[in-house]
């Protein structure tokens, strides 16, 4: 006898399909369908709970330190997992803005907004603690690069199986100099140093070994030498950092002491370029200071790949007058072409700080005198803010 599907009999299969019974999810889960529902209810009602609370929580939030990230909204946007592979995921949005006046000598003074900074970050930790994954997108408006290439920056996953170290595979910012490699929201001014943002300041893919005892912390890596994701594997890449830390062992008691220098070497395509640098940093209660040195023979960092050799140093001195102000200068020096002469660009930068929930909220001042050797100097002042929520 022929097979024939009636449109009541669809109409059966669509139902079950759609609308499971409930003894298979409770097959399944262990759980009935009801008992699931419930749990989805109180969830939501606690999240939304959690976030009608929020601001009378960021009120009563106190966070002092201000040399490590820090979000308002931390607990909030935090989702804990009972069953499956993730333990939690934090979703976070950091914002950063200024204004900036700048005055040029002999030609006119221009004002304007920007939007420095977008950035949604996804941190995933899987259940267990070990492992973790990182995903970063920044749609800052931007016209250096296409919009997709921009978007993806960090996207990596990692490991603490080993003790004192962390494996990390994706792309991230390699650990370039010490300011190159910091995190924008713990920057001490609007800009990174010169040799900085020039030379480092710039994500790769490829695999990295992080290591961090009390009297050496270390950070090596091997990398494609593409960057925002222009091509495949245009060569290979090669960074490594060494810190030492003679006053790790101190608890504090005569300051912190951080030594360290480190190499980049890699070849795109037809060239190889070759970088060396060098930091040393002091920190005693509410003073700190530090001052780093970069040479290259052709570079690949945040200026964009390029055989010239450049050269450059900065110094910066900082006190905390209270917990939430903090004043700063700093001298700022960089060659982008050694084979030219004076050719030099030197900035001179004091800063305030006021940070009103640590690195989380915070507002900025600077003042910038920029010595040009080939071009009009000039003055900003650069009005800021950061929310990290």
């Amino acid at each position: 006898m022929p097979f024939c599907l009636c449109a009541q009999d669809e109409i059966r299969l669509e139902e079950n399909f759609d609308e499971p019974d409930g003894d298979f999810i409770q097959n399944v889960t262990g759980k009935t369908k009801e008992e699931i529902n419930h749990e989805l209810q109180q969830d939501k009602d606690n999240f939304l709970s959690n976030m009608i609370k929020a601001p009378k929580e960021v009120v009563k939030l106190q966070i002092e330190r201000t040399d490590v990230p820090s979000q308002l909204l931390k607990d909030q946007l935090t989702m804990k997992f009972d069953r499956g592979p993730l333990e939690s995921l934090h979703t976070w949005v950091a914002l950063q803005g200024n204004i900036t006046t700048q005055m040029n000598e002999n030609s006119d003074t221009d004002t304007k907004f920007n939007m420095a900074l977008i950035n949604i970050i996804f941190d995933g930790k899987f259940r267990g603690g070990k492992e973790g994954f990182r995903l970063m997108l920044d749609p800052t408006p931007t016209h250096s690069h296409g919009f997709f290439q921009q978007l993806v920056q960090d996207a990596y996953f990692e490991t603490n199986r080993i003790p004192h170290h962390n494996i990390l595979i994706g792309n991230s910012r390699p650990g370039v100099g010490y300011e190159g490699a910091q995190s924008p929201y713990t920057l001490p001014f609007v800009a990174r140093s010169q040799i900085s943002r020039n030379l480092a300041n710039v994500r790769k893919f490829g695999l990295r070994v992080r290591g961090d005892y009390s009297l050496v912390d270390y950070d090596f890596g091997g990398y494609s030498s593409d960057t925002f994701f222009q091509e495949f594997f245009p060569g290979f890449e090669f960074d490594g950092w060494v810190n030492l830390k003679p006053l790790g062992k101190t608890d504090g008691k005569w300051g912190k002491i951080v030594a360290g220098g480190g190499i980049v070497a890699g070849k795109r395509h037809s060239w190889d370029y070759f970088m060396t640098g060098a930091a040393l940093s002091y920190e005693y209660k509410k003073f700190w200071a530090r001052a780093e040195y970069a040479n290259s023979d052709g570079s690949n960092g945040g200026s964009g790949p390029t055989n010239k050799g450049a050269e450059g140093f900065y110094v910066t001195a900082a006190y905390h007058l209270t917990k939430k102000i903090e004043l700063l200068a700093r001298y700022d020096e960089f060659n982008p072409d050694k084979s030219k002469n004076h050719n030099s660009t030197r900035e001179y930068t004091a800063g305030l700080n006021y940070y009103i929930k640590g690195q989380a909220l915070k507002l900025i001042l600077n003042y910038v005198y920029c010595q040009n050797d080939t071009k009009d100097d000039s003055h900003k002042i650069i009005v800021g803010t950061q929310i990290v929520l």
